[in-house]
């Protein structure tokens, strides 16, 4: 495994943002720098053996540092939106701040996708290489309770395997559940929509949703609906039937979070790429990338069109402070099992 490390740009305050390149040896070359612990490019081979850059994203930090739609991030220290921003834990009330009204989403104004982790590189199990990110969340950071020591691992394989594992610690009860932001065009990032995207998600239930988004805490059924992708289903025919064209967050069936199930397969045709995705979360949401307008112009010098990539997360339920019954996301002093790991796995057709 081929690793490289070189600068990516300096904050305003003068510290500096490292970019770890890891490529296998079948040519995958996933790139990630220290700023939000942002993957910002991965390069996967087609069927021909021709690689595509299939993550959407900028080339330089000063992109990263505006405004943008929290492209390849990790979000957290609640990915997705906690209703109203607010909750009450062991006889505590917390107001977060909202957002994105009426609700928080993603960790706050400052959360977790514009903090500056630290790095290093690791040897992982199955002849695996990655980088291990710990970034400490003090006690109040965003309206947070508990001092948090989180730990992100990428990890990277010769069998065309990106995993991401997170896991933290804390010396008080806090709500926590990340995931990685990354928008998916699998015929190449700027290079048209993911409307011809094949995609199959293993869920039989959604949570609910209003026009704003806010999750309801009810639990809905996908049968026979356009949010029903049980059996693959091109996105360009389905996106019409969702509400806002935005995607839903399902409810992901474990019978053991300690071992992977395979809940969701993207596929584009034209170039035979697929991922398959595999986690031991509760959750995956799926977003369409509606709220792309054009206005943004990525790596490759082209604009990101409505639809340009795919989100697929996984997380844990995000309102599961409110809803425990959903997903409970609550990590407490001396748990050995937080966070949850995901997987994506690219191949052929």
């Amino acid at each position: 495994m081929n690793v490289q490390t070189r600068a990516f740009g300096k904050l305003p305050t003068g510290e500096t943002v490292e970019e770890f390149a890891l490529t296998n040896a079948r040519g995958l070359t996933l790139k990630l720098i220290t700023y939000g612990g942002t993957i910002t490019e991965l390069h996967v081979p087609d069927r021909h053996g021709v690689t595509a850059d299939v993550v959407l994203g900028f080339s330089d930090l000063t992109s990263y540092l505006g405004s943008h739609p929290y492209f390849g991030c990790i979000a957290g220290r609640v990915s997705g939106r906690i209703t109203g921003g607010k909750f009450s834990l062991d006889g505590h009330n917390y107001q977060l701040l909202v957002n994105d009204p009426p609700n928080h989403l993603h960790g706050g104004a400052f959360g977790f996708d514009k903090r500056l982790w630290q790095a290093k590189v690791i040897k992982g199990p199955q002849n695996s290489t990655g980088v291990m990110l710990t970034y400490r969340s003090p006690d109040g950071e965003e309206g947070y309770p508990g001092n948090l020591e989180a730990t992100v691992v990428y990890l990277l394989n010769d069998e065309n395997e990106v995993t991401i594992c997170y896991d933290a610690t804390t010396d008080q009860a806090t709500p926590f559940s990340l995931t990685n932001h990354s928008y998916f065009n699998l015929a190449g990032e700027g290079n048209g929509t993911i409307e011809n995207h094949l995609l199959q998600i293993s869920s039989s239930e959604i949570t609910q949703t209003d026009a704003q988004m806010t999750l309801l805490g009810v639990r809905s059924p996908v049968a026979e609906k356009a949010n029903d992708f049980n059996r693959p289903k091109r996105l360009g025919d389905a996106i019409p039937g969702l509400l806002n064209s935005h995607g839903d967050n399902y409810l992901l069936a474990h019978p053991n979070r300690k071992f992977f199930e395979p809940v969701a397969r993207l596929e584009d045709p034209a170039s035979g790429r697929v991922m398959e995705v595999l986690t031991t979360q509760d959750c995956l949401q799926l977003y369409a990338a509606a709220a792309l307008n054009g206005s943004l112009i990525g790596k490759s010098g082209r604009a990101y069109e409505k639809f340009g990539g795919l989100c697929l997360e996984c997380q844990g339920y995000p309102d599961g402070v409110n809803h425990p019954e959903l997903g409970n996301i609550i990590l407490r002093p001396g748990d050995d099992i937080a966070g949850g790991t995901t997987i994506y796995r690219f191949q052929t057709q």
